[in-house]
């Protein structure tokens, strides 16, 4: 996808990052879409990045288009008292830095080369934020239009990170039956009592040993020390 040009209805501009978007097979590579998309889409962006902001401020970035932005992403220290721009996002939905400058407690970003930030809210709970970030070199950078256009993009992205998660979820649940009925099978075998018996073995001891269902039964099916 070309960068977004003058004259494009946003409309075609959108159904086309969408139809990226939901080709992809998994939430990593749909964040992964999901950024370069953003830079060629919303007007004076140069770089994005998608990452999650804890409740302790911790961050870690999921998706980056380029180095710098996994930089000025992780370069935050939770413990020195700092209030960042992105922790306004626990209480409204955008928040943006016109000139990394002039902005008190963004020199950090002016000495990246980073001038302006528009960050967007992609999902939010009471312990986790998860944001779509869109960077300029050049301060003011983000207008009306690009915090327009990054709105309706990041209701298509979270709409494709939800459909590759339920994707994501269905192969591992088919997946996991199959390798537990393996297990079965090879318990059934073993212990000579029927599927019942085998399954109810399974479970106890996932309990027992406190772990869970499939990885007990990957370890029936593939042990240690098997090629």
């Amino acid at each position: 996808m070309t960068r977004f040009p003058a004259g494009l209805e946003l409309a075609e501009a959108l159904t086309q990052a969408a139809r990226k978007l939901h080709e992809t097979s998994a939430p990593d590579s749909a964040l992964e879409t999901a950024v370069r998309l953003a830079v060629d889409l919303v007007p004076g962006a140069d770089h994005a990045g998608i990452s999650v902001v804890e409740r302790d401020n911790r961050r870690s970035t999921l998706a980056w288009t380029d180095d710098v932005v996994r930089t000025a992403e992780e370069d935050d220290d939770p413990g020195a008292g700092r209030r960042p721009y992105w922790h306004r996002l626990w209480t409204a939905p955008v928040a943006a830095v016109e000139d990394s400058e002039n902005d008190e407690g963004e020199g950090a970003l002016a000495g990246l080369g980073l001038r302006s930030v528009l960050s967007l809210r992609l999902r939010a709970d009471r312990r986790r934020l998860t944001v779509l970030t869109v960077y300029a070199r050049k301060p003011r950078a983000f207008d009306e239009t690009a915090l327009r256009i990054g709105r309706l993009f990041t209701a298509h992205v979270g709409i494709a990170l939800d459909s590759a998660t339920v994707r994501e979820q269905l192969t591992e649940a088919m997946r996991t039956r199959d390798l537990i009925g393996q297990a079965t099978g090879i318990l059934m075998e073993r212990l000579n009592i029927d599927a019942a018996g085998a399954f109810d073995s399974l479970v106890r001891a996932s309990q027992r040993e406190n772990v869970k269902l499939r990885d007990l039964a990957r370890r029936i099916v593939d042990p240690p020390g098997t090629p």
